[in-house]
């Protein structure tokens, strides 16, 4: 437990928060920081083939230990935080029997972790619990599934009495912005499947994930003296406060869980000649995924079809990205890699929480490039914002469900399944 409080503590006093407006990658040079040290202590604990390459991905191998054929497997973390809430200066606050009730984070700011809102605290009364101090986030998405894997395989090199296959472990940049799997060597990572050690309660175990796109909508207008305006003024920042009240009220985060998808205005700003709204579009369905973005294009055309002859041309120009799809379609045909996390879970106590990522990860990009990923819980809560927390009891479960689910490889008959 101490050297999982160490480790992870020393992971989140590095700042690696990561820029969506950098085109390099990593796409801030401070990742760099912890990526070296992951390359140094990988080395450390003994993994074979650690290297690093000139995007700062991070992998390395622990070799077999068994004399028959096992698949090569895979686990997978990223080092990056956040840009929507600070990750500099992060000073980590350890509770140790949580007696259930509220955690001041930060007195002189009256900034208090409270039951009453996270009601989740109450499952972790008893337990050790590490907070941020109210002024940062915590960077435990996903620096405790860093933690996880490199205690679990600092475990299986000192005690080889555990069979295990080859493992490969990858860490990697920008996950965050949505780049983390960018230029991840699927081929060079030489995994048959691996897992992402990224997700939140203990137990959560996920294969599938929203299909996301994100939205750039620049809307024009004219400005006019407003004495002289009538009939002529056309302010842009009213054409985008209409815009969004097009799209359906109900479907927004605040507003829908489960397998409800949904729009998300995350920027707008602007002027009266010129207004930049960007928004994204999430859903687990593919078919009302396109529905949604086919609506996005509607509600364009119509703008566009209204303001025809007052302003010569196109006033509302939006462009719709993909950023990435629902892994299940991928991941469905191996399910058995899935049946495996379950089984290395209930062998240890842990009810399996087997539901949809309101979310992606780099599992999901990774799916479609060839790697099959499910992702496995990290143990934290709130992330990305001054409320995070993490249990240590629930990182030490995850490092037994990597052992484990290494183990089970070793041992299951997989000649059998089909991939």
């Amino acid at each position: 437990m101490q050297d999982i409080i160490n480790r992870f503590i020393s992971y989140v006093t590095i700042d690696t928060e990561s820029d969506p407006n950098s085109e390099t990658t990593p796409s801030t040079e401070k990742q760099w920081n912890l990526a070296n040290k992951l390359v140094d202590e990988l080395k450390a604990i003994g993994m074979h083939d650690v290297t690093i390459d000139k995007h700062s991905y991070v992998m390395a191998t622990l070799p077999s230990n068994v004399s028959h054929q096992v698949p090569t497997i895979g686990f997978v973390a990223h080092f990056d935080t956040t840009p929507d809430f600070t990750g500099a200066n992060v000073t980590p606050q350890i509770v140790e029997n949580y007696d259930g009730k509220d955690i001041v984070l930060n007195k002189e700011q009256n900034i208090v972790l409270s039951p009453n809102y996270f009601k989740d605290l109450l499952l972790y009364k008893g337990q050790t619990l590490i907070t941020t101090n109210g002024l940062t986030l915590l960077g435990a998405d996903d620096k405790a599934g860093i933690t996880e894997i490199v205690t679990a395989m600092e475990y299986l090199i000192n005690n080889p009495e555990v069979k295990h296959g080859k493992i490969r472990v990858c860490f990697t940049p920008d996950e965050e912005i949505g780049r983390g799997a960018d230029l991840f060597d699927v081929k060079k990572f030489g995994a048959d499947w691996a897992y992402t050690m990224d997700g939140s309660q203990i137990g959560e175990l996920e294969y599938e994930n929203f299909n996301a796109a994100g939205v750039k909508i620049t809307f024009k207008g004219k400005s006019v003296h407003p004495g002289y305006a009538k009939g002529k003024m056309i302010n842009s920042m009213l054409l985008a406060n209409d815009f969004i009240n097009e799209l359906p009220k109900n479907e927004i985060p605040q507003e829908t869980k489960g397998y409800e998808g949904f729009f998300h205005v995350t920027q707008l700003s602007g002027s009266i000649e010129e207004t930049k709204l960007e928004l994204i579009i999430r859903d687990h369905d593919m078919k009302k995924f396109k529905e949604r973005k086919k609506m996005v294009e509607n509600i364009t055309k119509k703008f566009n079809k209204k303001y025809a002859k007052q302003f010569g041309e196109d006033i509302v120009i939006t462009e719709i990205k993909d950023q990435y799809y629902n892994m299940k379609e991928k991941v469905e045909p191996v399910m058995f890699i899935v049946d495996l996390a379950e089984k290395a879970m209930k062998s240890l106590g842990i009810k399996p929480l087997i539901k949809p990522i309101r979310g992606g990860t780099d599992g999901c990009r990774l799916s479609y490039m060839g790697l099959p990923c499910p992702n496995i819980f990290a143990g934290g809560h709130n992330f990305h914002g001054k409320y995070e927390y993490v249990p240590v009891e629930s990182m030490k479960k995850a490092v037994d469900v990597i052992i484990k689910i290494a183990e089970l490889t070793a041992t299951t008959d997989f000649s059998k399944k089909k991939k």
